[in-house]
């Protein structure tokens, strides 16, 4: 449980710094997003996911 929740703490320090240092960016990123199909959004979601169980099984292994 200690894992998981410095985990969550990371992605909000990830996710704050975009909209701390470069709203704008953040911004742009969005409308970007939000024109963007749905499916290209969620192959890029499902390979962030599984980007993530690789190193984090690397990691803890």
């Amino acid at each position: 449980m200690h894992d998981l929740l410095v985990a969550l703490g990371l992605v909000l320090v990830i996710e704050g710094l975009i909209w701390a240092v470069a709203p704008d960016t953040g911004r742009r990123l969005m409308e970007l997003a939000s024109q963007t199909p749905n499916s290209s959004l969620q192959i890029a979601g499902w390979s962030a996911v599984a980007l993530g169980v690789a190193i984090v099984w690397l990691l803890r292994s």
